[in-house]
């Protein structure tokens, strides 16, 4: 199996078990002593963690680790919910930055 194919499957289960566990970034990050962006990295398949990482994360989803390597964990229909759910949040922060900078900078 391609390296790429595991980091995206870690990526997509990580942040299923964080929604689920209704856990923000910040606060996932900060219970497994990792930084939000090392974090955010891993969850868009970027980065890999080094074993001790990785238990620290799992510890705090309180989850096995082989449960973040299913290929299958995640529903197709899910996959889709959480592509939209990131789109729109991401739609909805960057609107808010530029009401905001458009009240402070005219």
């Amino acid at each position: 199996m391609e390296i790429q194919v595991i980091k995206d499957i870690l990526a997509r289960n990580i942040k299923y078990f964080r929604y689920h566990r209704e856990l923000s970034q910040s606060q996932l990050a900060e219970k497994a002593d990792i930084s939000v962006t090392f974090l955010s990295n891993i969850e868009r398949g970027k980065m890999f963690p080094k074993v001790e990482t990785l238990s620290r994360i799992t510890e705090s989803l309180n989850v096995d680790v082989h449960e973040l390597f299913k290929a299958d964990l995640v529903p197709e229909d899910h996959k889709k919910m959480m592509s939209r759910l990131t789109k729109d949040m991401t739609k909805n922060v960057n609107l808010a930055i530029a009401e905001v900078f458009k009240q402070y900078l005219g």
